[in-house]
C-alpha cells in the first residue's frame, strides 16, 4: 500500500467491511472486489506455521474459481497443492509462489564485486525492525532526486513490491551468496544505486545465517544499521538474548564485511513508531552521539539526511 498503492484496487478484510484505506475500497467478500476489476490475489498475512488455515484455502479456491490470479509469500507452496492447481488449470490462471527461488543457483562467483555503481545493504540489530522499509524509503527518495536507484528486494514483500527478486530465506544455505550475487548483478543492469533489503540481524541466534550470506553474496560497499527504538532483546528468540549497542553492532559488521571490499556503516535508520516524537528526536540524537554517524527516522521524518549520509561516501 505504501510502495506500490497504484497497483490496489480493493483490500479483503472482513472486519472492516465499508470502510477505506487511503482511498482503497475494503470488502468482505471475493465477489464484492470483482467490481474493482482485479487481475490478482495477493496473500497479504503471515499465518501461524507460514501455512493455509482451512477457511484461506475455501477463500483461494474462490480467487482462482473467478479468474483471479494469485500472488503467495507464506513458506507453503499454491503449487504443491493439487486441488488449487488442477482448479487454476481449469481457469487459465497463475500460481505465484514468491518464494519460490530459482532452480539453478549456485555459489557466489565473484561477479558481485565486478557490478558497477554503488551497493548498500541495510543491516540490523534484531528481525522485524525496519529493514525493508528503510531500503524503500531511501530508493524512493532517490529515485525523487533522478539517481538511477534501485530497490533490491531479498523477501516476499519486496518482491511483491517491485515484482523482481529472490527471497533468499527459501535458499539452500551454501546458496544464500549466490543467490545475493545473482541479485546485484541484475541490479547492477537496472541502475547505479543499488538498495539492496537486508534480512535477520548478525547475532540472532535464528536468523544470521540469511544476514552474513547477503553480506559476502552481495558485497556492499556501504551499510545502513537499522535499529527499532525501545526493543532491548532480540524477537523470537526463547533465551531472549539481550540487542547490543548501536556502536558494537557498527564495529562488528565493518569487521565481518568481505576483506576484498571492506564496507562501512554510513548512517543509522532507526524506527520510533512506538515512541512519541520528543523521545525519537532524542533517541536520534543518541544514536548519533554513540556512533558518530547521522542518524534519523526515514518515515517519520524522511529519509533525505540519510540519503545525504550515503551520497557523501559514494
Amino acid at each position: 500500500m505504501r510502495y506500490r498503492r497504484e497497483s490496489v484496487v480493493a483490500i479483503l478484510d472482513t472486519k472492516r467491511v465499508g470502510e477505506t484505506e487511503d482511498g482503497v475500497p475494503i470488502v468482505g467478500r471475493v465477489e464484492d472486489a470483482l467490481a474493482f476489476d482485479p487481475n490478482t490475489a495477493l496473500v497479504g498475512v503471515v499465518t501461524q506455521g507460514g501455512r493455509f488455515p482451512a477457511d484461506w484455502r475455501a477463500l483461494l479456491r474462490t480467487c482462482v474459481a473467478n479468474g483471479l490470479d494469485l500472488e503467495n509469500g507464506l513458506h507453503v507452496r499454491l503449487t504443491d497443492d493439487a486441488e488449487l492447481a488442477e482448479l487454476a488449470r481449469q481457469h487459465d490462471v497463475e500460481l505465484r509462489d514468491l518464494r519460490e527461488p530459482p532452480t539453478d543457483l549456485s555459489t557466489a562467483t565473484g561477479a558481485n564485486l565486478e557490478v558497477g555503481g554503488t551497493i548498500v545493504l541495510t543491516v540490523g540489530s534484531d528481525c522485524a525492525i525496519g529493514k525493508m522499509t528503510a531500503t524503500c524509503e531511501l530508493d524512493l527518495e532517490a529515485r525523487n532526486r533522478g539517481l538511477r536507484s534501485v530497490f533490491v528486494p531479498t523477501g516476499q514483500t519486496g518482491i511483491a513490491i517491485a515484482g523482481w527478486g529472490i527471497a533468499v530465506d527459501a535458499v539452500v544455505s551454501d546458496f544464500i551468496a549466490g543467490a545475493a550475487e545473482r541479485l546485484v548483478v541484475e541490479g547492477g543492469e537496472r541502475g547505479d544505486l543499488l538498495w539492496v533489503e537486508g534480512q535477520g540481524a548478525i547475532l540472532h541466534p535464528i536468523y544470521s545465517g540469511v544476514t552474513l550470506g547477503l553480506m559476502h553474496g552481495s558485497a556492499p560497499h556501504l551499510y545502513v544499521l537499522c535499529h527499532e527504538v525501545g526493543r532491548t532483546h532480540v524477537e523470537g528468540d526463547a533465551t531472549h538474548s539481550p540487542v547490543p549497542s548501536l556502536a558494537e553492532l557498527v564495529d562488528l559488521h565493518e569487521r565481518m564485511s568481505l576483506k576484498l571490499r571492506p564496507a562501512k556503516v554510513t548512517c543509522v535508520a532507526l524506527n520510533t513508531a512506538f515512541v512519541s516524537e520528543d523521545e525519537a528526536r532524542a533517541a536520534i540524537a543518541d544514536a548519533e552521539a554513540e556512533t558518530g554517524l547521522p542518524a534519523d527516522d526515514p518515515v517519520r521524518f524522511g529519509a533525505g539526511k540519510l540519503l545525504d549520509a550515503v551520497l557523501e561516501r559514494v
